[in-house]
């Protein structure tokens, strides 16, 4: 889909569809206003007769007479003027694209970014504009024999703004707006796809892809005998019991001097977590598959900062395998050596994403990261203590922390913090080792980020666990691509901090 930007004042009548604004209480938006007064009040009189009252998402599409600002309109309700925040945009904007999606309209121009939206400037609302219209008009890459319905006619969305210095902002967002929906498309392709598909193998084959695509990334993929000469035993461990063959991937992106310490994301790369011996029960274990879901986001993001060209240097790092129950499987009571020297008792197999994140970790080191942000699926827990809404975000660096907070609420894709410390360790310990990879059930989520953190002595470090956010189940089963637009909106600010 493309993305343009016009000034309202040069809006031509030749558009398939004008998106407008309408609040409650018969108050109508900019363009709302403008069109109302091109119908002899047709807006107005339809609000006051009780046929569009403005509530937030409702939808109405009427023709429009010739000379118009466009050959039809469609009405978008705003709910009040006095509660119309960045919760509220969002909502209208996906109502729009949805309407959108059910006309034969191929372009449309939307006038909703002339609204005052709290306190998001003109670049962000045209950001979400792109990020929204692109999310919307996603297809899972099913592998259904039957027909496919036909794509939306949809092509062009131009966006309204009110002078040339708004147009420039705008412009600006979009760009932004149509990476981030990008990289959460490649995100959802990897998470969506089966996992007799996207195997380590198969992760390692597309980040080679991003590197063919994008000339700025190098990327590197190391088989089970690199991985072996690393010492990498944690992640050894849970792969031991797969046929599939281990990858660790390295992805470098340089857009800015070799001087500038890199920023680096670590993703959990579990193509099917079965459990290993520690089984898990069968319902839901089909949504394992989404298990690399931290892999998928940092490749996600990895492709929306090359598409920006953002002056930062970005690794990111994948460690991918299978988790798999067999006679060579890892056992309850092994006993392993990771790739920093430290030693592991497995006590529950299950608990197999903090073993090969805590590799990836020690191997990030080599890099000299300014930042290590690690990305997973990790713990159940999480998802009891923040439900679906909240990614849990725990650091060891206060700043660090703020910045992924602040990216969050910039994106519409929030993390809320959790504690990490000695007092979870302590749950941690071990007779036979320096450390177990579980430690019961209370605070689960903080003692296998506290576990990680073990591993991070003088990096600057946060660990975000996705296993609530990362997907969706029932009959909307399928990625969600999150924390992408966290993640992208922390490294744009990062690259501009102002």
């Amino acid at each position: 889909m493309e993305f343009k930007v016009i000034v309202d004042a040069k809006a031509r009548d030749d558009a398939d569809c004008a998106v407008v604004g309408v609040y409650e209480q018969g108050d109508l938006g900019v363009a709302a206003r403008q069109i109302d007064a091109q119908t002899g009040g047709l807006i107005g009189k339809l609000h006051g007769s009780g046929d569009f009252g403005g509530k937030l998402g409702d939808t109405l599409l009427l023709p429009l007479p010739t000379g118009a600002a466009a050959a039809r309109v469609l009405l978008i309700g705003l709910g009040p003027r006095s509660g119309f925040g960045r919760k509220q945009y969002r909502k209208a904007l996906l109502s729009a694209a949805q309407a959108l999606g059910k006309t034969g309209a191929k372009d449309a121009i939307l006038y909703l970014a002339l609204e005052e939206v709290g306190d998001l400037d003109v670049l962000y609302r045209a950001r979400t504009v792109a990020e929204v219209f692109s999310v919307q008009g996603y297809k899972i890459p099913d592998l259904k024999t039957s027909p496919k319905p036909k794509p939306a006619t949809l092509a062009s969305v131009s966006v309204a703004t009110e002078n040339a210095r708004a147009s420039k902002a705008a412009a600006d967002g979009l760009v932004m707006g149509t990476a981030i929906g990008n990289g959460i498309a490649l995100a959802r392709d990897l998470a969506n796809l089966p996992p007799n598909v996207c195997t380590p193998t198969y992760l390692g084959s597309r980040a080679l892809q991003l590197a063919k695509q994008w000339p700025s990334i190098k990327t590197t993929v190391i088989d089970k005998k690199g991985i072996k000469a690393l010492k990498m035993g944690a992640l050894l461990a849970v792969t031991q019991g797969s046929d599939q063959p281990p990858r660790f991937i390295v992805c470098e992106y340089r857009g800015a001097k070799k001087s500038v310490a890199p920023i680096c994301l670590v993703g959990k790369g579990i193509t099917f977590d079965s459990g290993g011996i520690s089984l898990k029960d069968p319902p839901a274990m089909d949504e394992m598959k989404f298990d690399m879901s931290g892999a998928a986001t940092v490749l996600g993001t990895l492709r929306a900062v090359a598409e920006l060209r953002l002056p930062v240097n970005l690794v990111v790092l994948v460690a991918s395998c299978e988790n798999m129950p067999s006679g060579g499987a890892v056992k309850p009571s092994d006993i392993v050596t990771t790739m920093s020297g430290q030693t592991v008792e497995i006590l529950n197999t299950d608990a197999e994403g903090r073993l090969v994140l805590c590799d990836a970790i020690t191997y990030s080191r080599r890099f000299k990261p300014a930042a290590v942000v690690d990305v997973a699926t990790l713990t159940g827990a999480c998802i009891i203590a923040l439900g679906n809404h909240f990614s849990g975000l725990m650091s060891n660096d206060e700043e660090l922390s703020n910045e992924l907070s602040a990216a969050g609420v910039r994106a519409d894709d929030r993390a809320w913090r959790l504690p990490i410390g000695d007092e979870y360790v302590d749950q941690l310990k071990s007779n036979f080792a320096d450390i177990a990879n579980v430690g019961g059930r209370e605070g689960g989520a903080c003692t296998a980020a506290s576990f990680l953190w073990k591993f991070t002595k003088d990096l600057k470090w946060a660990h975000l666990d996705v296993a609530g956010t990362a997907w969706l189940s029932g009959s909307q089963k399928g990625s969600t691509g999150r924390p992408v637009p966290l993640l992208v909106d922390f490294l744009i600010h990062r690259a501009d901090p102002k």
